[in-house]
C-alpha cells in the first residue's frame, strides 16, 4: 500500500484503528519512504553520510547482536531472507527490542555491494552471552554457515544460490571475509577454540579464498590456531584511548593481520553523546593504526548508527530520528582518514616539548589528477602548539593554490553536536597560502589538523615537526 502525504508533519504517526470491539493481532507493520538509496530500502540521507566516509568494508550484522544473551535469540540468517512479510523476526535480547528482520542478511550484502565495500559476515559460533553448545554438537551450526556462504556465493542454480536469485540477485555477492563469532574467546566460553577449528576447516575446504577472522587477540602473544586475521575491540576513556595509540607498534609482524572491528571512547555510565575530546582520542588511536598498517589490515568505529528515540549505547557516529540526522564529532573525525586506504605511509619525527599530547602521521595520496602529502596532527592538550613542519625528500615544489588545511576543533573540549546544533563541531577547510616544503604551523588546543600539500612529484619523504 502506498500512502501519499499532502502536508509535512514531523510528529505524524501511523495509526491502525477499527470501529469494532475485539482483539486484533497485527504483525509486520512498517512505514518507509518509497524513494530509497538505489531502491534498496535505506534512507538516502543516511547512506549518503556513510558514503562520505568512503568505506572499504561493511561488518554486519553487528557484534553482541550476533550472539544474543541467550542462544535462542541469536541472529539466524536464514530467518532473515525471503519475502519480508514471511520473516518470523526475533527478539534482540541484548538490546531489548523486537526486530522483524526486514534488515536481514540479504539486505546487508546488498548494501555492501551498493557502497562498493567488502562485506564482512559475522556469524554466530554456537555461543551466546550466557549459553553455548558443546563442540560435539556444533555440526549443525557449521552446516548453517556453509549454507549462508552458498546463499551469498553459490551459483543461481545451487540450493541456496537459487533463493538469492529468486530475491532478485542472480549474480554472486563478493563475500571474502567471515568472522567466527563475536567476543567469544575468553575463559567464560571454553568451547570457542574447538568450535572455531570446526568452522575454519569446513570453510577453508569449501571456500579456500575466504579470509577467516578469529576472536582471539594476537596483539601480545601468538595465536595457537590458524587464522587470516584476528579481531581486536577497544572501548576506553578518552585519556586511556589516546595512550593506546602505540598499541600495535610492539606487535609481532609475523602471523595473522589485525582487524580492529570495534573502537570508540566509551565509559559505562558516561552520559556523553560524543564529544570533541572523544573524537580527538579516537583520531590519535587511528593514527597509531595508520602508521602500523603493515600489520593492521582494517578498522571500524562502533556503533555506526543510532535511532535517537531508542538509545541503548553512547556515543555513536551517526544519530537520526524519523526526519533528521547529524554526525557526532567522531563521525567528522573519520572523514580525515578517507584517503588513507591505499596511501603511502611516510616516517614522522616529532620534536616538541608537547610531544606527549601530540599524535601525527604523514601519507601521500592521489585523487584523479593530483598527488598530495597529507600531514595529520592531533593536539590532545590544552596548550597552543607551534611547530615547524619540514618535509624532506620532495622532488618538486609545493603548489600553494591547490594546498589546503582542515581543522576539527571547538570552543570547549566537551562540546557535542545535536539536532539543535548539528554542526557545532565540524571540520573547517581553508586555503593554505603558506604551503611549502618547510612551513610554520599553529595547533590550537584540543584540535585535529590536516595539512594537504599538493605535490608534483615526491621521493623518499620524511616529515619533521
Amino acid at each position: 500500500m502506498q500512502l501519499l502525504a499532502k502536508v509535512t508533519c514531523r510528529t505524524s504517526r501511523l495509526e491502525l484503528t477499527t470501529s469494532k470491539r475485539g482483539v486484533i493481532w497485527i504483525d509486520q507493520v512498517s512505514l518507509i519512504p518509497s524513494d530509497t538509496y538505489k531502491g534498496h530500502g535505506f534512507r538516502k540521507e543516511l547512506i549518503h553520510m556513510l558514503v562520505d566516509l568512503k568505506p572499504r568494508f561493511l561488518r554486519f550484522p553487528g557484534g553482541t547482536f550476533v550472539e544474543g544473551i541467550l542462544l535462542r535469540n541469536a541472529f539466524r540468517w536464514r530467518e532473515t531472507i525471503g519475502p519480508w512479510e514471511e520473516r518470523p523476526g526475533h527478539y534482540g535480547d541484548v538490546w531489548n527490542y523486537w526486530t522483524d528482520d526486514g534488515l536481514g542478511y540479504y539486505e546487508l550484502l546488498q548494501l555492501a555491494e551498493d557502497l562498493g565495500a567488502e562485506p564482512i559476515w559475522v556469524f554466530n559460533a554456537g555461543i551466546s552471552r550466557n549459553d553455548q553448545v558443546d563442540t560435539t554438537a556444533i555440526a549443525p551450526f557449521v552446516k548453517d554457515v556453509l549454507d549462508s556462504l552458498e546463499f551469498a556465493r553459490g551459483s543461481a542454480k545451487s540450493t541456496w544460490g537459487s533463493v538469492r536469485a529468486a530475491m532478485g540477485h542472480p549474480e554472486r555477492f563478493q563475500l571474502k571475509y567471515v568472522a567466527v563469532g563475536n567476543e567469544d574467546c575468553d575463559n567464560t566460553k571454553p568451547f570457542y577454540q574447538g568450535h572455531y577449528l570446526k568452522f575454519y576447516n569446513a570453510i577453508r575446504e569449501a571456500y579456500p579464498d575466504i579470509q577467516i577472522i578469529s576472536n582471539c587477540d594476537g596483539s601480545s602473544e601468538p595465536l595457537d590456531h590458524p587464522a587470516d586475521l584476528y579481531d581486536f575491540h577497544i572501548y576506553n576513556s578518552a585519556d586511556d584511548l589516546f595512550l593506546k595509540k602505540d598499541t600495535f607498534s610492539r606487535t609481532s609482524r609475523t602471523g595473522p593481520k589485525v582487524f580492529v572491528s570495534e573502537y570508540a571512547v566509551h565509559v559505562d555510565g558516561d552520559t556523553s553523546k560524543g564529544s570533541l575530546q572523544a573524537s580527538l582520542a579516537e583520531a590519535a588511536f587511528l593514527i597509531g593504526l595508520e602508521v602500523n598498517s603493515d600489520i593492521v589490515h582494517m578498522a571500524s568505529y562502533a556503533p555506526l548508527f543510532v535511532n535517537d528515540n531508542d538509545r541503548k549505547w553512547t556515543p555513536d557516529a551517526i544519530v537520526f530520528n524519523s526526519w533528521q540526522q547529524y554526525g557526532t564529532p567522531s563521525y567528522w573525525m573519520q572523514t580525515f582518514f578517507g584517503e588513507s586506504s591505499g596511501a603511502v605511509i611516510h616516517p614522522v619525527r616529532l620534536n616538541s616539548s608537547y610531544s606527549g599530547s601530540l599524535a601525527a602521521s604523514a601519507i601521500t595520496w592521489r585523487d584523479n589528477e593530483d598527488i598530495f602529502l597529507r600531514i595529520k596532527i592531533v593536539n590532545f592538550g590544552p596548550n597552543t602548539v607551534n611547530l615547524t613542519l619540514s618535509a624532506t625528500g620532495l622532488e618538486a615544489g609545493v603548489d600553494t593554490s591547490r594546498s589546503a588545511v582542515t581543522v576539527l576543533t571547538s570552543n570547549y573540549s566537551l562540546d557535542e553536536n545535536s539536532f539543535d546544533d548539528p554542526l557545532k563541531v565540524k571540520p573547517v577547510k581553508s586555503g593554505l597560502a603558506s604551503a611549502a616544503e618547510e612551513m610554520q604551523a599553529m595547533l590550537v588546543p584540543y584540535s585535529f589538523t590536516s595539512y594537504d600539500l599538493a605535490l608534483d612529484e615526491y621521493g623518499e619523504l620524511v616529515a619533521d615537526m
